[in-house]
């Protein structure tokens, strides 16, 4: 896969964590930059980790079983995942679950950490399909960081400007993404074994 693909994917990713905090964001009285620069951080490390253990995972499997069939079977995984996790954000989307609109002064950071545990999954399925499609590791890091530093920060602040009624968008633009990503695996690895 080419870096475009690679980083669509990142930021279909991604754009859970936007929402996330775009609802953070809605309930502060003011950002403080101390502590978002706590939580970028904390989610980079977490979504680094998530990705990098996803791909030892994988690799594991493909260093025991280099056969054709098996890399068939990898690239199929791949594109499952992607469409799970594209199928996911849709049902997150259609729930549009409302969040109890409080005022707080200071972000709880516990609720980050429970935040980053909670995705950890995702990610790390992410990582074991970037593993079976064979993508550099140490780009798809670097997006990832990058990425997920920038929706952090854009989601607080785009929730404190304007409120957490887009999340239901950037659910379904991440949906799109992922799918995409599902889509192009099928196509150009599976059915044309480029």
């Amino acid at each position: 896969m080419n870096w475009i693909e690679n980083l669509l994917i990142v930021a279909g990713l991604s754009l859970d964590i936007f929402a996330a905090m775009e609802c953070q964001g809605s309930l502060v009285a003011k950002v403080n930059k101390k502590q978002l620069s706590c939580i970028c951080v904390l989610v980079a490390i977490g979504q680094v980790v998530g990705l990098f253990l996803g791909h030892f995972l994988s690799s594991l499997y493909c260093r025991k079983n280099p056969a054709t069939n098996e890399q068939l079977l990898g690239e199929i995984v791949s594109m499952l995942i992607f469409i799970g996790l594209g199928a996911r954000l849709l049902v997150k989307a259609i729930r549009n679950e409302q969040i109890e609109e409080r005022l707080e002064n200071n972000l709880d950071m516990r609720r980050f950490v429970r935040m980053t545990c909670g995705t950890a999954i995702y990610t790390v399925l992410a990582g074991i399909a970037f593993g079976f499609l064979e993508t550099n590791i140490a780009i798809i890091l670097i997006m990832a960081v990058i990425v997920t530093v920038a929706f952090v920060i854009g989601g607080m602040y785009i929730g404190y400007r304007c409120g957490f009624n887009s999340k239901t968008i950037v659910y379904g633009i991440g949906t799109a993404l992922l799918w995409i990503a599902g889509v192009d695996v099928l196509i150009r690895k599976i059915l044309c074994g480029s």
